[in-house]
């Protein structure tokens, strides 16, 4: 950390984050962010941008202001207009052209005073691939360092973060009945089933509820996790531009030597008492890795710390 608070003084540098969907990306970004400082690092988010920038084009105002901005900016194969248009009717299985984003994300840097930023969300695609490996000088970062951060988590830690995650009704906030317990927790005697309740005192003990579909896990999503994966091991092959590989998980058998206790992803489950209040419980929560090995998933925290530790080694080179 002293090294790269250091660097940070007089230096940036670019980070590619490449993971699955739901791997935790921006999780890390924000630990970074709380580490370092957002006067050091920026978060750019692609998918953010994009739904922006898709809100952006319903005000009238906020439209005129980006398609000037697009207009002095873009350099693509279709038109504005027909680049807009893809935006308006844009979908998870349809890509929005890579000039275009590349303007959009550019709009998005530019507001920004110099820092290091940690792209979220590009390359999406193996033809963006070759984009990323000249992004730097498109945006103005020509002699900053770049570095790919990939990260390595089981299908089946995706599967469950998606499976049994809840969001308040009226605040949003997201939880996981599974993974990421609220304080207080309730019991639906009809259903048999327990609930989490919103930590939020505005939200009036709202119970958290799941999404539409997400009952389905992995498979909603299992097209674009592919598509991730082709992508990782792709960019995994690449020479010139170093890269830091994180991994979310690690064999049980081996855990004891390589992490402490707190390092490992608690599992909640709940029990009612005599009273009839619910019991909170904990426990490390076990999946099995691709491999079809016995593992633990890490806490955010504990990716980070070796994230730090390998961007340290690649910056700071003793």
């Amino acid at each position: 950390i002293k090294e790269l608070k250091e660097y940070f003084k007089n230096n940036s540098f670019i980070a590619y984050l490449l993971g699955k969907k739901n791997s935790g990306k921006g999780t890390y970004t924000k630990l970074m962010i709380e580490i370092f400082g957002k006067d050091k690092i920026g978060h750019i988010s692609v998918g953010d941008i994009v739904r922006a920038a898709y809100a952006d084009i319903k005000d009238e105002v906020k439209k005129q202001e980006l398609v000037d901005y697009i207009h002095k900016n873009y350099r693509g194969y279709i038109s504005v207009d027909q680049a807009l248009d893809a935006l308006v009717n844009k979908s998870q299985d349809k890509l929005l052209p890579t000039e275009f984003i590349l303007t959009l994300v550019k709009k998005e840097i530019d507001k920004l005073e110099r820092r290091s930023l940690f792209i979220d969300g590009f390359p999406r695609d193996l033809d963006q691939i070759s984009y990323s490996l000249y992004f730097r000088a498109l945006i103005n970062y020509r002699e900053d360092p770049d570095v790919f951060v990939t990260i390595d988590i089981p299908d089946s830690v995706i599967d469950e973060r998606i499976k049994y995650r809840v969001v308040c009704p009226k605040c949003q906030t997201p939880r996981n009945i599974k993974l990421l317990a609220t304080k207080k927790v309730g019991y639906d005697k009809e259903k048999d089933k327990y609930y989490l309740i919103c930590d939020d005192p505005d939200c009036g003990g709202a119970r958290m509820i799941g999404k539409e579909g997400d009952n389905l896990g992995i498979e909603t999503v299992r097209k674009r996790l592919e598509l991730d994966d082709e992508l990782i091991k792709k960019v995994s092959s690449l020479h010139g531009i170093p890269q830091a590989q994180l991994r979310n998980a690690l064999p049980v058998d081996r855990a004891a030597e390589l992490v402490d206790d707190y390092e490992i992803t608690p599992e909640f489950y709940y029990e009612r008492a005599a009273n009839n209040t619910v019991v909170v419980k904990e426990k490390s929560w076990t999946i099995k890795d691709n491999a079809g090995v016995e593992s633990y998933s890490l806490m955010a925290p504990a990716v980070v710390v070796s994230m730090i530790k390998q961007l340290a080694n690649i910056l700071c080179p003793r």
